[in-house]
């Protein structure tokens, strides 16, 4: 009886000087922090002992206590880029966070064609991936990916831990991210975080929270219990099981791919999108964080769908014209477009380099200031008619337009009938004339506004211009 009393009292000693303190899984060996930022740490504990934080770049002791839910958080201050450091976090038993690195961290989400890997798809293949793959060894380039999720209830955590980047872990990883994070890299010369939190065939509303999706209507929110069909499809579900987790670390900004589930509900995208973005910016509490977003690239959509009037209705390039309007609509924004780069029968471009590193373009335009390169998409601007002449204007093209010296055959023009005809177009450096035989009186002109096309204007940078129209038929 003596030996039993004193076995328990060993083991109950021993239990109690264990570290009651839980990390998510962002917080973990070879993770990366944004530099000079206040960069929230947080985690829960079974005791009410306080906690305290030493980062070993400065040795600043942060303390803090659990609340009544066990969960504690506090924000540390993180230096210039470098490291390795260590953060030594400790009830009274420590526990180390090692490898970590301070450089620039971005949120990479979307759908299948962020999650797509640098390994690619069954017989879908991403460009010249087994190359950069090879070469991609680099311990500045760090990456942690939330698994799919699919529960209705409310995650606090995720399996998965931060991975350096080398062959067998970026062969496993995002195309659009990986491709985006080594431009930056090679450039800042920092090291580059990326969490990524993507779900294929997602659509928006599932990347929203309850209350900014119940407003619109026929948007349907799931209650516990209920089963769900296709998770990736239903409204809070991805926000509720992979976004949650990640609420609140330290980032610079985001990129996103995402759009081609919603392409049969433009108008509907035209306000989630930017309710999304506000939404999240809002949870952040970062501020207005830089957000660039990849334009859908074209696609034949009616393979899914073949009649002909249902995809006159839902022709994806009105999805494509509301990430255009998006722009005017989302502050600190910036769209990479891939008009260039679809695949008439492979809803998945196999050139992801492009599309990452137009979006890293734009980040380093826009958020780290480089200046002398093309970034933002050319925008159309204004229409003038000069007798059968259409004359169209354009923003954001400080060295004029190109067509690379080849034929433009994508312009559309149509009079009073509506009638859209193939059209001559002709490029005057910063204007395009646009005219047809066939309309002697224009009043409408559009450009690619077709499912799949292949872009063909561009600015001298190589930008491609978005499709667009100048009706509203």
């Amino acid at each position: 009886m003596k030996k039993a009393f004193i076995f328990f009292a060993v083991v109950f000693i021993s239990g109690f000087c264990q570290s009651q303190v839980k990390l998510p899984s962002l917080f973990s060996d070879n993770m990366i922090l944004q530099q000079q930022s206040e960069a929230a740490i947080w985690g829960w504990s079974e005791n009410e002992n306080k906690i305290t934080i030493v980062p070993s770049w400065d040795n600043k002791v942060y303390e803090v206590k659990p609340d009544n839910s066990k969960k504690w958080k506090t924000k540390i201050s993180t230096p210039k880029a470098g490291g390795p450091y260590e953060i030594k976090i400790s009830d009274g038993k420590e526990i180390i966070i090692k490898n970590v690195l301070i450089g620039e961290v971005w949120l990479c989400s979307g759908q299948s064609n962020m999650e797509m890997p640098m390994k690619g798809y069954k017989g879908q293949p991403v460009l010249g991936s087994n190359e950069a793959i090879l070469k991609s060894k680099n311990s500045n380039i760090r990456f942690i990916t939330v698994p799919r999720g699919k529960t209705v209830e409310m995650q606090n955590d995720f399996k998965g831990f931060w991975l350096e980047a080398e062959p067998k872990t970026v062969a496993e990883f995002s195309a659009t991210a990986y491709f985006y994070a080594r431009l930056l890299n090679e450039i800042l010369n920092v090291p580059i975080g990326l969490i990524h939190v993507s779900y294929g065939g997602s659509c928006i509303e599932t990347w929203m929270s309850k209350e900014t999706t119940q407003p619109y209507q026929g948007k349907r929110i799931p209650q516990q219990g209920d089963s769900l069909k296709d998770p990736n499809r239903t409204p809070t579900v991805l926000f509720n099981s992979m976004l949650n987790p990640v609420i609140g670390y330290g980032i610079k900004g985001a990129i996103w791919y995402q759009g081609e589930t919603n392409y049969v509900n433009a108008d509907d995208y035209s306000r989630l999108f930017p309710a999304m973005v506000k939404e999240w910016r809002s949870l952040w509490e970062l501020g207005n964080f830089p957000f660039y977003f990849a334009q859908i690239a074209p696609f034949n959509y009616k393979i899914y769908k073949p009649d002909v009037a249902y995809q006159e209705k839902y022709n994806s390039a009105y999805l494509r014209e509301a990430q255009l309007k998006s722009l005017d609509t989302i502050t600190n924004s910036g769209m990479a477009v891939l008009l260039d780069i679809g695949e008439e029968y492979c809803i998945h471009p196999s050139d992801k380099k492009t599309g990452g590193d137009r979006l890293a373009y734009l980040a380093l335009n826009k958020t780290y200031g480089i200046e002398g390169i093309g970034a933002d998409c050319p925008v159309y601007k204004a229409m003038e008619i000069k007798d059968s002449l259409a004359i169209l204007s354009f923003d954001k093209i400080p060295n004029g337009l190109t067509s690379f010296g080849k034929e433009i055959t994508s312009f559309e023009i149509a009079g009073s009938d509506k009638v859209f005809y193939p059209a001559k177009a002709q490029l005057k450096s910063k204007s395009v004339i646009v005219s047809s035989p066939m309309v002697k009186e224009p009043i409408a002109v559009r450009y690619a506004f077709k499912d799949f096309v292949i872009g063909e204007l561009f600015s001298t940078e190589g930008i491609p211009v978005s499709s667009f129209r100048t009706d509203n038929w």
